[in-house]
């Protein structure tokens, strides 16, 4: 449709059936089906044009509302492109803009001056008149539509029910553009926020399901399995209040939070208060259900804090599975709730956990009851993959999700199920700690005695730290570490590929003696292309001096 067709001379008679069909005309050119194609920005930009020349006006702007702070941005705007360059705000009920989105009606203004508009910016760029309109979704204000002139003008109705016509088409096509916009950047930050591996821990099985709504977008579910220098195991499960891109901001920032006051140390209900504080102290609006659960070094015991979510599930070998009593408090968020209470439960070689969200359990046409149930008799004291697609199966099915769902399994294995430990480290002193940390937890997951978990952790971390030092120069390179079973003795085998240099500085070299005195044998072999270091002790019998 040419623009040539739709102008007509102004002042054309409006109760003629010419002026009736130049009335349609001009309608049809904001309504036209051609513009449905067209992105956000385009189409902006597009019935902005149109509006210029139907309206024979000099200017016309479309300013969005950004609710976090009530105000009006200039998003998108023909002949005054500087309201956009410079980002002009304007707050609501305040100015010419203001007053249009607080009343919620057009607004005109035959004569621009100090009194009528909030900044000097439309009188120093010669602006005379301006006519605005609302943009309305279910009578709610996302924005303002407005025109201006550059001569003194006087609107008419028909002037206004046009733009009132394209500001409603702008509001349907920036509101369903945003919530685009905003699913798409919410499934891209839940997604790279849930853990893209879960850790190989030695001495436990880990597996973990999520599944979105079936209705678009995501909510706040997430799930995070980390481990403290401690030696603690930190298990998290958490769904915030909100969906899309806010609840999945929100859940963001209370992941890393989290792993920060856990680094402070204390137990899982010492770690949810610090949250808690932080949360109604700087996002009052922010409510979540959180689990915390931490693992001891060696397994056997696992303290809980539950913050109104979920109980976990526990399976152990030949025995129905249960939920957990443990007590829930108030979500992390609620002003005024109690001191938090931590709960701590023995877990026994092969014994399996499983946490979830509500999603999971609850429907519109299951009760939480039912749902309850109905995991309990999915869940089995088994491989961890394979319960989760049991639970999935069972609870989920062919069904549509009506919320996110996430599980997250973890079983405790016994001895004789572990397998080595493989590690390649940079040749780097922080990685010393990390070597030491996965030798004393593949150790204890096996079943050493406390002397041998004692003296393996000297020579492994005697070895290493001769690779760090005497191996690499400055190109650095990587350390390997192997541990086995061969019964009744631990193999532990340390390699690197560089050249041995000979100890620097007076006082060294001693490690060798070290290693030799916490092992029942010692073999070091040189070669040009590396040093091994093998180390073997008895599982369950001091080394003999």
């Amino acid at each position: 449709m040419g623009y040539a067709l739709l102008v007509s001379t102004p002042g054309e008679p409006s109760d003629t059936p010419a002026a009736d069909d130049y009335r349609l005309r001009r309608i049809e050119s904001v309504t036209d089906a051609a513009l449905a194609h067209l992105d956000v920005e385009d189409l902006l930009g597009e019935l902005l044009d149109r509006v210029r020349e139907l309206l024979e006006v000099d200017t016309a702007t479309v300013l969005l509302l950004d609710s976090s702070c009530q105000q009006l941005v200039a998003t998108a705007a023909r002949g005054i492109e500087a309201v956009v360059r410079q980002g002009i705000r304007i707050p609501m009920g305040k100015g010419f803009a203001g007053r249009v989105a607080a009343e919620k009606s057009p607004v005109i203004i035959e004569q621009v001056d100090h009194t009528n508009v909030l900044y000097p910016f439309f009188r120093e760029h010669g602006i005379c008149s301006l006519l605005g309109v609302p943009l309305l979704i279910s009578g709610t204000v996302i924005g303002v539509l407005h025109v201006g002139t550059l001569a003194p003008r006087r609107f008419t109705d028909d002037d206004v029910s046009l733009l009132q016509i394209v500001a409603d088409r702008v509001a349907l096509a920036t509101q369903s553009r945003r919530a685009e916009v905003d699913r798409a950047a919410a499934v891209v930050l839940q997604r790279s926020l849930l853990p893209a591996r879960l850790p190989v821990v030695p001495g436990l099985e880990i597996a973990a399901r999520y599944v979105p709504a079936e209705n678009g977008g995501v909510s706040g579910d997430w799930y995070d399995v980390f481990t403290l220098p401690s030696g603690w195991l930190c298990v998290v499960i958490g769904d915030v209040v909100g969906r899309g891109l806010v609840a999945a901001d929100v859940m963001g920032r209370l992941r890393s939070v989290l792993r920060g006051y856990a680094l402070l140390g204390g137990d899982p209900a010492e770690v949810l208060g610090r949250l808690d504080q932080q949360v109604q102290h700087f996002d009052p609006e922010t409510m979540a259900t959180l689990l915390l659960a931490m693992f001891e070094p060696s397994f056997g015991r696992l303290h809980l804090s539950s913050a109104g979510h979920p109980p976990p599930v526990l399976a152990l070998p030949g025995q129905p599975a249960v939920l957990l009593d443990v007590p829930s408090d108030h979500p992390v968020g609620v002003p005024g709730g109690l001191r938090r209470r931590a709960t701590t439960i023995t877990v026994p070689p092969g014994a399996l956990l499983c946490f979830y969200t509500d999603g999971l359990v609850e429907s519109r046409n299951t009760s939480l009851n039912v749902g309850l149930d109905r995991l309990c008799g999915s869940v089995v004291a088994g491989p961890v993959d394979s319960v989760c697609a049991e639970i999935m199966a069972r609870l989920v099915g062919d069904d549509p999700a009506g919320d996110d769902v996430a599980i997250l399994a973890l079983r405790r294995q016994d001895s004789g199920e572990i397998g080595p430990l493989d590690l390649v480290m940079p040749a780097l002193p922080w990685s010393l700690r990390d070597i030491r940390f996965a030798v004393r937890r593949w150790l204890s997951a096996v079943g050493a005695a406390p002397r041998t978990v004692a003296d393996l952790l000297v020579a492994v971390g005697e070895a290493s730290t001769n690779a760090v030092e005497h191996a690499y120069g400055p190109g650095g390179g990587t350390v390997s570490v192997h541990l086995e079973l061969q019964m009744p003795d631990v193999l532990a085998t340390v390699r690197d590929t560089g050249r041995w240099r000979p100890p620097r500085g007076e006082n060294r070299g001693r490690g060798t003696m070290f290693m030799r005195n916490c092992s029942d044998d010692l073999r070091i072999d040189h070669s040009p292309t590396g040093t091994n270091v093998v180390i073997r002790r008895r599982l369950g019998e001091e080394a003999p001096r």
